[in-house]
């Protein structure tokens, strides 16, 4: 579990450094065995989008992380990056609202300051 605190840390701070706008860490280990945590955040265009996903790659793999799948980056209104223990999920905002993950996922546990985690 340390090492996925570890990685949304890293990866929290990467989309901070974008301007991710709205940054969300859902802790889901005690529902789910997708992973320990979700961190959701969105761009306000599809060349932010791009930016922060590359920044949340380019920072974990520097750290040693290995991105196991990326999806929609092409499309660059939701791009879902898979590093095993945390999924990091990038929207532009029409599609944060509509697939509202936060609710979808609201069994899980918020985590209201990252510092605390």
């Amino acid at each position: 579990m340390e090492h996925s605190k570890n990685m949304v840390h890293i990866a929290y701070t990467a989309l901070e450094e974008k301007k991710g706008e709205d940054i969300k860490v859902i802790d889901i280990s005690e529902i789910s065995t997708l992973a320990d945590y979700f961190v959701i955040a969105n761009g306000t265009n599809e060349s932010q989008v791009h930016a922060l996903v590359e920044n949340v790659e380019e920072k974990l793999e520097k750290s040693g992380y290995v991105l196991q799948q990326r999806e929609g980056y092409g499309l660059g209104n939701w791009v879902l990056l898979d590093f095993g223990d945390i999924i990091i999920h990038v929207f532009d905002k029409d599609n944060r609202l509509f697939y509202d993950l936060e609710r979808i996922w609201r069994d899980g546990k918020i985590i209201e300051n990252i510092d605390n985690l």
